[in-house]
């Protein structure tokens, strides 16, 4: 089976204008997310999916830049965008995560695969998202390419086609869920990018483990920030955004 990772990257964020190529230590944060994907086993491509946007021939000539795999498509169905994305590459399944969490654990993404993969029960599409125990930030999902082609073909709703897997999850009479859960609620702390404060609160994660990166494990961040506490406070008070936002 040829497993594809597809993270989604664009400038034009509505919270934190170019957020992906925002530097860490000399960086940019789509650099470190995918060094992180790359540590990720039994994967036969990590795929950058940007839009056909002017403002993203800077994320594509970054990628060519880093030899990172590149598909351009809609900006506003990023449902199609994946789906001809995994039918470049020749995907038989996808991860999908996102560009603004660089700090997620390659063995997460390996846990929620496996269990996809190898559990005694068949599903169409498993996550760790749909019962939040882990940091956001960590998110991961997994589906066949057949499904995705269904949810391609069938969608309608807008944000089933922005946010690309509603259409799975909002029909568990259809589909079959599965769940991975992380063996402690941790699920308040907030890994992702989308404010001036998510960024900060980034920042100092990634410049305390300079030179570690990118080995660094959900376990360590959970123990550095037990070391700086009030670290946590930097982005509490943000709203993750909703589906119709």
């Amino acid at each position: 089976m040829k497993v594809v990772i597809i993270t989604q990257a664009r400038m034009a964020s509505t919270r934190l204008p170019g957020k992906v190529l925002k530097e860490v230590l000399g960086k940019p944060l789509l650099q470190y997310h995918i060094e992180r994907l790359r540590q990720v086993r039994g994967i036969s491509d990590v795929v950058v999916a940007t839009t056909v946007n002017e403002s993203d021939d800077l994320v594509e000539n970054v990628c060519k830049h880093l030899s990172y795999a590149v598909f351009r498509g809609s900006e506003r169905d990023v449902l199609g965008r994946y789906y001809r994305a995994a039918k470049v590459y020749h995907a038989d399944a996808v991860i999908r995560v996102t560009s603004d969490c660089p700090l997620i654990d390659p063995f997460v993404i390996e846990q929620v695969v496996q269990s996809y993969l190898h559990s005694t029960a068949e599903y169409d599409y498993f996550s760790n998202t749909i019962k939040r125990t882990f940091p956001r930030g960590m998110d991961t999902e997994v589906f066949s390419a057949q499904v995705l082609e269904e949810a391609f073909q069938e969608a309608r709703l807008d944000y089933e086609r922005e946010h690309v897997t509603p259409f799975f999850y909002m029909h568990p009479e259809r589909y079959r869920i599965g769940n991975l859960t992380y063996h402690t609620d941790v699920s308040q702390h907030r890994w992702t990018v989308d404010t001036p404060e998510d960024f900060e609160l980034i920042r100092r994660i990634i410049t305390a483990f300079a030179g570690v990166q990118p080995a660094v494990t959900l376990e360590d961040i959970l123990r550095l920030l037990k070391q700086h506490p009030q670290w946590t406070l930097i982005n509490a008070h943000i709203e993750q955004k909703n589906l119709d936002q």
